[in-house]
């Protein structure tokens, strides 16, 4: 699955290094890519090329086919995938959040994959040669990797998918009063979603005949996924880690909910850092039901401390040690 994304991407994003062409001898954009006029002629390419796609998705690859700007190239990949999805699944794209997977959420196979390649290769008209693009399979790797190549930023380490089980396992805070079900952790921040099932234990208190989920609760299921976030982000220095008996709450700022929140919706809920400094952490959080804003947190404040990490005992087999083997006549008189 990871190679299959990784040459969708590859194709896609063939946007820094360009083959030698009369591009290469157009002038440089701000971004540092090579920029040629835009004729009438191009325009009535690019046209036929993506008339199955929005207006949007047009007028988003005409802009950057005379400006080269970057900030317009998720409107055109995503414009060019919807053209591609099926009907049912296109709604996950108008409210799409970082941790949205291109494969596993959108049921684009092998041969799809293909045909949205060549047409992204045709509409941007560059390529790119990068291994490092195999890693790319949300909607927020996209993001990243664009602004880190244009500011010549290294590459962040690939997302990290969290399956509940594993959650469980790393979590101080176990059910029943655990509020996340898979995540994603990268190094720019945290996603996570929870269904309101409304067997909550609290629910049947809050409130009688009207079960609410309380803003107390979507806060902290916001501090939780900032909680995974400390022990699952790969932070500090190299040989330590976050000890998980020391993370605490400590305070929050600026928190409002726009929306009543009930069983059977389903939160989408991100963190991301704006300070890492031992003994304390702040995020900013925000919480979603599908397009519509249910709660944010400006800041939530965490403490921790950093432990030695233990080295992992070498799990590989040994050889078994060669055992001699006891005179037959042993074996005759047992």
């Amino acid at each position: 699955m990871e190679e299959a994304m990784g040459f969708f991407w590859v194709y896609i994003f063939r946007t820094f290094n360009l083959p030698d062409s009369p591009m290469a001898q157009a002038v440089n954009t701000a971004s540092g890519i090579p920029l040629k006029p835009f004729t009438p002629e191009d325009d009535a390419n690019l046209r036929e090329a993506i008339k199955r796609c929005s207006a949007a998705t047009y007028e988003a690859a005409a802009q950057f086919r005379k400006t080269g700007n970057i900030e317009h190239l998720p409107a055109i990949v995503l414009g060019i995938i919807e053209r591609y999805v099926e009907p049912d699944l296109r709604a996950k794209l108008k409210d799409a959040d970082d941790d949205l997977r291109i494969i596993e959420d959108l049921g684009i196979d092998s041969l799809t994959m293909m045909e949205i390649v060549i047409l992204v290769e045709d509409v941007l008209q560059m390529t790119i040669n990068n291994e490092e693009l195999r890693h790319l399979r949300t909607v927020g790797d996209v993001k990243i990797f664009i602004e880190c190549k244009v500011s010549g930023l290294p590459l962040p380490k690939p997302t990290k998918f969290i399956p509940i089980e594993q959650i469980i396992s790393v979590m101080p805070i176990q059910p029943p009063f655990l509020f996340l079900g898979e995540a994603s952790v990268s190094a720019h921040g945290a996603n996570a979603k929870y269904k309101i099932s409304g067997q909550e234990f609290f629910l049947q208190g809050h409130f009688k005949d009207n079960p609410v989920l309380p803003a107390s609760i979507m806060l902290e299921a916001l501090g939780q996924l900032a909680v995974l976030f400390l022990l699952e982000g790969q932070i500090g220095e190299a040989g330590k880690v976050v000890d998980h008996r020391t993370i605490f709450f400590t305070s929050c700022e600026g928190v409002r909910c726009h929306r009543v929140c009930k069983p059977g919706d389903v939160l989408s809920l991100s963190i991301k850092p704006k300070r890492l400094k031992s003994p304390l952490a702040t995020f900013e959080g925000q919480i979603r039901v599908g397009q519509e804003k249910a709660a944010i947190a400006e800041e939530i404040t965490l403490t921790f401390a950093f432990a030695e990490e233990v080295a992992q005992p070498d799990t590989q087999a040994q050889p078994a040690p060669v055992v001699a083997a006891a005179p037959a006549k042993a074996a005759i008189n047992a």
